[in-house]
């Protein structure tokens, strides 16, 4: 994908190369007032932090930049919802439905297919899956957040 990418830049970098020296050679004569973008040919585009020459390899990256979600963005989950009304935190409904955490802070869930297909699983794999498995410390830490107090009191 990146290669694709790349060749893409490369060829709008060359007509933008071209389109400048067209211009710059039409400005010496009646053209003299129109003004021109400074482009050296000795540049090479290879990341987007540099300064683009031409606006068109811009909008090329612009739009080539969402179908590319996996290589260009990280998955955060950064989200806590908040009421409308006094601005408190709320639950992520989901965590509680598929989740229950322990009172040493400890978050336990199933294991995952559990209820799906039993018909074609062996005894043993569907012993195997009813049984709890915990979560790491930064999977605890984000459920953490996604709960409020409600959630983390003793029974």
């Amino acid at each position: 994908i990146l290669r694709h990418l790349n060749i893409l830049t490369s060829s709008t970098y060359r007509n933008c190369v071209k389109n400048a020296s067209l211009i710059s050679a039409l400005s010496t004569g009646r053209f003299g007032h129109i003004q021109t973008p400074v482009v050296s040919s000795t540049s090479r585009l290879t990341t987007s932090e540099r300064n683009l020459t031409c606006g068109h390899t811009s909008v090329t990256l612009n739009r080539v930049a969402p179908l590319l979600p996996s290589v260009l963005k990280l998955p955060v989950r950064s989200l806590t919802y908040f009421s409308t009304r006094k601005g408190k935190r709320k639950t992520v409904k989901a965590v509680i439905y598929r989740f229950l955490r322990l009172h040493c802070g400890l978050w336990v869930r199933r294991k995952a297919g559990y209820k799906k297909k039993l018909w074609k699983k062996e005894p043993v794999r569907k012993k195997r899956l009813r049984e709890f498995v915990f979560c790491n410390k930064t999977q605890s830490k984000l459920l953490d957040k996604m709960t409020t107090s409600f959630w983390k009191r003793r029974n």
